[in-house]
């Protein structure tokens, strides 16, 4: 049995991206109640395959053509066969072992759920039946999957679901759990909003939150000694400032916190892993970014379910087994859920809006909005870089409007944090759009979308006619839509004329690439 020790937080998964397990459960869950065995995790695996999900390097070309028009983590347009599944099977052996399951791709379906099971979403053992959890059904349901003559059909339905469940999960999860059997013993969710708190009750701070670099103390810390952590910071930055040399953070991290552990590489201490966690940390929807990204704050529009969380986790009872955990992690704190938030409102959010613009100057949004037209192409930027592509397109499609047409009011639907930014995309509930603009007497609804290929047409046109006759008979203005995505799908374009011809109601689709030079000329965003 490996012995425990202290380690650096990295949430190290197969799957990097916690994103990606709305997906992969809404796969799993199909399962839910079967007995657990080799043969069974291994059709599991050829269900992700199948969908698209997990993608293995050799394909043949028919395969790499169907997964071609979706990016890797994404559904795929086309559903496999059991003949191109075997062909995937037979030309990617998997060298891997878990413990508890067989060699291949056993251990590999272990490695692709271990972090769900973990977080209190879906529970399993070999030779025991799988056991999903109220909140990971949840999870599950955000989507919905059909097929038919061999194309997939996906729609959201619940996209609130995934930040519910990871603000549970945060609020609960626990270093010293059974899981990972590590001795640092603290919820790091907890330990960082108590950090911040003490950090901005400082009257020498300026209550600007934790830095990026100081972040990484947290990782490394101990045990849930907020006081302790906050002395050492506020020594760190009598001693060195706001912004101490790489060389400073690292002595600490690996010489004062955690002395006898491996060596590291000073880019995980001092990028990778405060990237990581900031990105989970901010599933929950409690975090800002502020000072360019350089800082790491409470989100104040959720004062009120931080103080929750800290009253009611910052002590907690510890788990000696797997399943006791499990069980704990999966109860649903409802307290937690029926805390309302602050919201935004319009007026609100358009002082926020141009604070946003005044940041970003035309010239970087252009280029922001042109790295998410391109699929492989990645943003470096300190704020926008941890913002999911969807949300990122409908905050940049929201920042170029207003940058280049000033006298067009510009509501965007997406909830948003103290700052301005976007915690997740509008989840158009009640039919609303995702941007409403107002151009004179007219109304512009704008929807956006990542999605292309078939899925796009699937999960969008349709949803989109019924988000614009809401729109419509909201506003009674003269209205039409504005359609934005990477790139139009053929199919797309068709159900756009047919939705024309049938309610007269007009959706104009537009590439990122070609909307962003639409804006670079003199016409207005409403076309007669």
């Amino acid at each position: 049995m490996r012995v425990s020790e202290y380690k650096p937080l990295l949430f190290t998964t197969t799957v990097r991206n916690p994103q990606r397990f709305k997906a992969l459960l809404c796969i799993f869950v199909k399962f839910n109640g079967q007995l657990l065995t080799n043969d069974l995790a291994t059709t599991i695996v050829s269900e992700l395959i199948r969908y698209g999900l997990y993608r293995p390097n050799k394909q043949s070309k028919k395969i790499k053509e169907k997964w071609g028009t979706t990016s890797q983590g994404d559904f795929s347009e086309c559903i496999l066969t059991d003949e191109e599944v075997k062909y995937i099977f037979d030309n990617n052996p998997q060298d891997h072992k878990e413990a508890g399951f067989a060699k291949g791709y056993p251990s590999r379906f272990a490695t692709f759920f271990y972090f769900a099971k973990e977080l209190g979403f879906v529970y399993y053992q070999p030779n025991e039946r799988i056991e999903f959890s109220t909140i990971g059904k949840k999870i599950a349901s955000i989507f919905s999957i059909k097929t038919k003559n061999g194309k997939i059909s996906v729609t959201k339905q619940h996209p609130e679901y995934e930040q519910q469940a990871f603000l549970q999960a945060m609020a609960k999860s626990q270093r010293s759990n059974p899981f990972v059997r590590v001795l640092n013993d603290n919820i790091p969710l907890v330990l960082l909003l108590e950090t911040i708190k003490k950090l901005n009750d400082a009257p020498e701070f300026n209550s600007v939150g934790i830095s990026r670099k100081e972040l990484a103390l947290l990782i490394f810390w101990k045990d849930n000694d907020s006081e302790a952590i906050y002395q050492r910071i506020k020594k760190l930055r009598k001693d060195h400032g706001y912004n101490p040399s790489d060389e400073i953070i690292v002595d600490i991290c690996t010489r004062e916190i955690l002395p006898n552990f491996k060596k590291f590489k000073p880019k995980s201490i001092i990028s990778e892993y405060p990237d990581e966690f900031i990105r989970k940390m901010r599933l929950t929807g409690l975090i800002s970014l502020r000072g360019a990204g350089r800082f790491i704050d409470i989100n104040h529009n959720e004062d009120k379910r931080v103080k929750y969380i800290i009253d009611n986790y910052s002590t907690y009872q510890k788990y000696d087994t797997e399943r006791a955990y499990f069980d704990y992690m999966a109860q649903i704190d409802n307290n937690l859920f029926s805390i309302s938030s602050v919201v935004v409102d319009a007026t609100r959010s358009e002082k926020l809006l141009q604070k946003w613009i005044d940041t970003y100057d035309w010239n970087n949004i252009k280029s922001e909005l042109r790295i998410l037209s391109k699929r492989n192409k990645l943003s470096k930027d300190n704020i926008l870089r941890f913002l999911p592509k969807s949300v990122r397109l409908e905050f940049l499609t929201t920042l170029a409007i207003k940058s280049k047409r000033p006298n067009v009011r510009v509501i965007p639907n997406y909830p948003c944090d103290d700052e301005g930014l976007p915690t997740s995309t509008a989840n158009g509930i009640g039919d609303r759009g995702d941007i409403e603009c107002f151009e004179g007497s007219n109304a512009i609804l704008i929807e956006v979308t990542m999605a292309e290929g078939r899925i796009q047409t699937v999960m969008e046109i349709w949803p989109i006619d019924r988000h614009l006759e809401a729109f419509q008979t909201k506003y009674k203005q003269d209205s039409q839509c504005i359609f934005i995505a990477p790139t139009i799908f053929k199919d797309s374009e068709q159900q756009v004329e047919f939705v024309k011809t049938k309610s007269k109601r007009i959706i104009r689709p537009f590439r990122i690439d070609d909307f962003v030079s639409y804006l670079e000329t003199e016409n207005p965003l409403f076309i007669t």
